[in-house]
Formats: C-alpha cells, structure tokens, sequence
C-alpha cells in the first residue's frame, strides 16, 4: 500500500490540534513541525502518535521544508491545524494515491469558514483562498524563502482537482480578520524591506483596486453579501499596507532605528494558503 504523510506546521495550536489529529487516522505517518510553541501543542501531537520536529522558524518556506526533511510517505497530504478533513476526503485521497495512473500533485478544493458562516466566493489577493496544491508525492512541491505566503514550485503531472473539499476555519470573527491582515502585512513588509522591493503609492493603488475587483466581481465576493465585501477590500488593502509598511520599516533603518522584531502572534500559521504556479 502506498505510505501517506500528513505535515502540518504549527504555533501553540493546543485547542484545535486534537480535532484536526484525530481525524488523520487514514495517514500512514503525521509530522508536526511546533515552531516555538509555549503551550501543550508538542505533547498533543505526542499523544496522537506524531513524530515532532520542535524549532526556532521564523521564515515559512524553511519551516515546511524542515516538515518535508521528517517525511518518508510516497505522497505528503499539507494540513494546517484549524482544518479538518471528513471521511469523504480521506476516502477520496487514499484512492486518488493508490491508482496506476496518479498524476504528481492535486489541487484540494477548500471550504473557508468565519465563525459558523461557510463563504465560498471573494477568495484571492493573498488574503484566502479557495484552492491550494496540498496533495503531492514527495519531492515535488517546494517553497521559496519568505515569511508569508512563500511562492511554491511543483514539479511533474498535474492531476487536476480533488472532488471533496478540507474545511478551514480561516477567522472568528470580523475582528479576527483584521488582526490576520495586520499579521500577513506585518510578515510581508519585512519581506518587500529585505529584498528592497518597495513600490510606488501608485502602483500599490493600481493593484488594491485591481485586487479588490478581481475578488468582487471576478470571483463573485457580492454573493457572499457584507463578508465578501469585507474580504475584498482587505485584499486590496494587503499589498498597500504591506509596502507602506516596508518604506516606514526602511526608513527607521536609514536612521539606525532597529526595526521591531515580529511578535509571535503575528507568525502566519492560521492562514489560507495562496499557491503560485
């Protein structure tokens, strides 16, 4: 039978973590990377029969890529921990990796939740998504070095979509989206400020607008009422505030000030996943 690993990337997930682990028993091998967890997060994923690779990874490309290292299934199934999977998805996954003819890596749908409330339209920008590239032989998917959303490379055939879907609870509430955009402009800022990539208000108003449109209309965020406006609009903030954020972080550097270190709480590991491919 083919062997199935199961990586999920982790920060002081102790109330979600035993919902998500007890649902993985149809993975051959689960491996928990706890990136400077304070709490019971390393003896929960114990307890559930996890290999445990505990560390210091601020950047994320390298923390998945510490998760991969642990890994010895033929295909690697990437969870976060405030997502679950039903046992039509696990159905679903052990036959599409047990057949003859399996493509190299599949895109998962994705059921995004804020608080009780399923939104399936608006998605994109950086700020969500409804789709990611989450099952992959291993070998196949790699991340380059950044602190959030990291673009993603993926090698071989593409199998397509998988029919059923991971549920993510991606925010509370209203106030649990703006502090992820502060945390994913915070994280993205350092980025743009390391590689000196900081572009002009025009441009970064060009691409607000241009996101939050694609996010409304293109993706029919209208559909999803006060939410999809919401989500649109914080995707067309995003790369405004990311890049306001880094001219102000390369400012206090030209003048010696040192820039703040990033508060744990704004590491990016409650996140919906943006792909590039």
């Amino acid at each position: 039978m083919t062997k199935l690993s199961v990586l999920l990337c982790v920060h002081n997930e102790e109330q979600r973590l035993p919902s998500c682990l007890a649902a993985l028993s149809f993975c051959d091998e689960i491996i928990v990377v706890a990136d400077r967890c304070s709490d019971g997060t390393e003896a929960i994923a114990r307890q559930y029969g996890a290999t445990v690779v505990s560390g210091i990874f601020p950047i994320e490309g390298p923390r998945k890529h510490a998760g991969l290292a642990r890994c010895t299934g033929d295909w690697i199934l990437e969870l976060d921990a405030d997502e679950g999977v039903s046992l039509a998805f696990a159905k679903e996954v052990r036959e599409t990796i047990e057949r003859s003819d399996a493509a190299d890596w599949y895109q998962t749908p994705i059921d995004n939740y804020i608080g009780d409330q399923l939104v399936r339209h608006g998605w994109g920008g950086s700020f969500g998504t409804s789709s990611a590239a989450r099952l992959f032989r291993r070998g196949v998917k790699s991340w380059k070095s950044e602190r959030v959303h990291p673009g993603a490379k993926l090698e071989g055939a593409y199998g397509g979509r998988l029919k059923q879907s991971l549920r993510h609870m991606v925010d509370e509430d209203i106030g649990d989206m703006f502090a992820r955009l502060s945390r994913y402009t915070a994280l993205r800022a350092l980025d743009l400020a390391d590689r000196g990539k900081v572009k002009s208000i025009v441009d970064d108003a060009f691409r607000g607008v241009r996101r939050f449109f694609k996010c409304y209309v293109s993706r029919k965020g209208y559909r999803e009422g006060d939410l999809g406006f919401l989500i649109s609009l914080m995707a067309g903030l995003y790369p405004i505030l990311s890049n306001l954020r880094a001219r102000e972080i390369l400012r206090n550097r030209a003048r010696g000030a040192a820039t703040p270190p990033t508060p744990l709480a704004a590491l990016p590991l409650r996140r919906a996943e943006a792909v590039s491919q």
